[in-house]
């Protein structure tokens, strides 16, 4: 019995340094970029580059604007078909998870292909256009995971219910989705805010392909022309995206209409007059 229970430890253990120990030595290999001693030259070389700045503040945009556009697709379409079409709901699932099987290669050239040169919009001849490809490419590769993070939100409450008790008290269908459903999916959705800004952050293939100033061919770039920035800068995704699971965990375990941060009760002092 002692030795079955010691078995998943030893796996745990052994899982847990196959990730740390490569983490670990690029950490460390990312601050011997003065010779002879260990410093953070090669972070404060990367924050002090203006592209870097420009790349990461465009990746921050796109990635924000696909989980809003991401949010507002996903969201009534799991509860309609929750709601109105559950017999659809095998064939919403298929679609949903076919940004995994196909390649990011196809899908960026079948964006060339309908919105390029000789299209009804084309939408590959401008910046502004190329921008909302983009941005586009983004919700597809997060709908399977803000998908399913939506609808199995969804299958914790009881939706026929919400909806019948919204409209007993005269509110629109939409209305019920803004103050009703969103509001008790609310950790479902941030969940799936978090994936999407981390698979929209470090995607390389559409942004490349699309000719994008963003944080995944940028990464590359670092790479061919330098040796201990693009460390520094795995290193910092890496951080950033345990921050953001850790970001998921701490909004997902919260019930719905529950503070982030309790309120604070601040005592009132009457001054006295003499």
């Amino acid at each position: 019995m002692k030795t079955i229970r010691l078995f998943p430890t030893i796996i745990t253990v052994l899982a847990g340094l196959y990730f740390l120990v490569p983490l670990i030595a690029t950490f460390k290999f990312s601050l011997e970029m003065k010779r002879g001693e260990l410093s953070f030259a090669a972070y404060q070389s990367v924050f002090q580059s203006d592209t870097f700045v420009q790349v990461i503040g465009f990746s921050v945009v796109a990635s924000l604007v696909a989980i809003v556009l991401g949010a507002l697709l996903v969201v009534p379409t799991a509860y309609w078909v929750r709601l109105k079409l559950p017999k659809v709901r095998p064939f919403i699932e298929f679609v949903s998870i076919l940004p995994l099987v196909i390649p990011s290669v196809v899908l960026v050239f079948g964006y060339a292909r309908i919105y390029g040169t000789g299209s009804f919009l084309p939408l590959t001849m401008t910046e502004t256009g190329l921008n909302v490809l983009l941005v586009i490419g983004y919700v597809v590769l997060s709908l399977p995971y803000m998908y399913r993070a939506v609808d199995n939100g969804m299958a914790a409450i009881d939706i026929a219910t919400l909806t019948e008790a919204a409209e007993s008290l005269g509110a629109s269908r939409l209305r019920t989705i803004l103050a009703v459903v969103f509001p008790n999916v609310r950790s479902a959705i941030v969940s799936g805010a978090f994936l999407t800004f981390s698979i929209s952050l470090g995607e390389f293939v559409i942004t490349s392909l699309l000719n994008r100033p963003a944080f995944g061919p940028y990464m590359v770039q670092i790479g061919q022309d330098y040796a201990y920035q693009p460390a520094a800068l795995a290193v910092m995704a890496f951080a950033v995206t345990w921050v953001f699971m850790a970001l998921m965990e701490f909004f997902g375990s919260r019930r719905p209409g529950q503070r982030i941060f309790p309120r604070l009760r601040v005592s009132r002092f009457r001054r006295v007059g003499s």
